[in-house]
């Protein structure tokens, strides 16, 4: 089963994960002062809910054998995730003021609709550039 797990900021400054998905009448959520918190609250989130349904039904379905999460994050999650992008130097790459792009970062300021497809066409052609790269 695939999850797709939605990785925002609140406005409370904590992040956040949920999944609209639900196995057995259980969701998955987790919460953190970082993304990477977040996510290691997530994946518990979901070892807990393997343990209910187990207890509830004495057996595991196979949505959680084969359970696949795909993380959808906002900007802000984004680059609290990948702290190690330089935040100027991908504006300059992906083709947006830089002084924007640092108030997309914060959350600040909030990219369009042409500004997201154009900060994620940039992560897809890093990845790709990033892959197929050898040392």
């Amino acid at each position: 089963m695939k999850v797709t797990a939605i990785v925002e900021k609140g406005s409370d400054g904590l992040y956040s994960i949920y999944s609209e998905q639900e196995i057995n009448n259980h969701s998955f959520g987790g919460y953190g002062e970082s993304v990477e918190a977040a996510k290691a609250d997530f994946m518990l989130s979901i070892d807990e809910a393997k343990e209910m349904v187990k207890e509830e039904t004495g057996t595991l379905p196979n949505e959680f054998t084969d359970l696949q999460v795909t993380f959808k994050f906002d900007i802000v999650s984004f680059f609290n995730y990948f702290d190690w992008i330089n935040v100027s130097k991908f504006a300059q790459y992906a083709g947006i003021n830089e002084s924007k792009m640092r108030q997309y970062k914060s959350g600040v300021a909030f990219a369009g609709e042409r500004t997201t497809n154009k900060i994620l066409t940039a992560i897809k052609k890093m990845g790709t550039e990033l892959s197929s790269a050898s040392l």
